[in-house]
């Protein structure tokens, strides 16, 4: 096969990549594949099983496909895998041509097909600046956790010194105690605890409500502030990446244009010498 004719097949599957209507079909297979792992929880009959085996190859087979145009459409192979998201795809896609057998690893198999359904994530461009919003806010999110972590070890410890002879249940040593507080600090029945303890020490409800108020408050708005902050920022980026992307193609536009004209002009100019006596 020519360099020409290899031309016209990439073009073509650009063409097929960047068509809306098999973005939108692909989405459908994914959220059909979903359903299908989602069905098979429940008892079938082997007629049924059977039928979904069947599917189960087809939308294998599909994805399959559907990845090798995508990489075919690219100038180069390489540049597929330039991006982060055409490497998510390529590995759930490579995950899921792991037989599915009456083998040991079956139900690993099953399992890692669940993920075939974040695919979503890498179509629908809400979902990639959501994902990359929280990936980035991880490293900040971290330094919170780790003060977070240090409160809850100090009223752990405080708590067990304090409570461990009133209930060795909730507060017996370091690990139950931590526990107990991060039952706390979801509110699951943490009054039930407080008052606990209130019978024995009056002003415990101290310690309580200044956890919670840690806890609860402070540190989760601190990372709901820090995810949204990031999020902007995401948002931003990708406000900046579609301006880009539409110069880009304004460009190419005035760029063909500008060859067609002097194209024609050019054929204007022989043809007018070819006119003449």
């Amino acid at each position: 096969m020519n360099m020409s004719a290899w031309q016209k097949f990439q073009n073509r599957f650009k063409a097929i990549r960047d068509n809306k209507v098999f973005e939108l079909f692909v989405i459908g297979v994914i959220i059909f594949s979903s359903l299908m792992i989602g069905v098979r929880t429940y008892p079938l009959p082997s007629m049924a099983e059977t039928i979904l085996w069947g599917l189960d190859y087809a939308v294998t087979l599909f994805f399959v496909i559907e990845i090798s145009i995508r990489m075919a459409a690219e100038e180069r192979l390489r540049d597929f895998f330039k991006k982060g998201w055409n490497i998510f795809d390529f590995v759930i896609v490579v995950v899921s041509l792991i037989p599915l057998d009456d083998s040991e690893y079956a139900l690993i198999a099953r399992m890692l097909r669940l993920f075939r359904v974040m695919r979503l994530i890498s179509f629908i461009p809400e979902l990639r600046v959501l994902v990359s919003a929280l990936i980035t806010s991880l490293p900040r999110m971290g330094y919170v956790a780790l003060l977070m972590f240090i409160i809850f070890y100090l009223y752990a410890v405080i708590g067990n010194l304090m409570f461990s002879t009133i209930n060795p249940v909730l507060w017996g040593d370091l690990g139950i105690s931590l526990l107990t507080l991060f039952r706390v600090a979801t509110f699951e029945d943490w009054t039930d605890v407080m008052y606990e303890t209130m019978t024995v020490y009056k002003l415990s409800w101290m310690y309580f409500i200044s956890f919670i108020f840690f806890s609860a408050f402070v540190f989760l708005n601190m990372m709901i502030g820090i995810v949204v902050d990031v999020l902007d920022e995401e948002h931003k980026k990708m406000e900046l990446e579609k301006t880009g992307e539409q110069q880009q193609e304004q460009q190419a536009f005035e760029a063909d244009l500008k060859a067609q004209v002097d194209e024609l002009n050019r054929k204007l100019d022989l043809l007018l010498v070819n006119q003449k006596p």
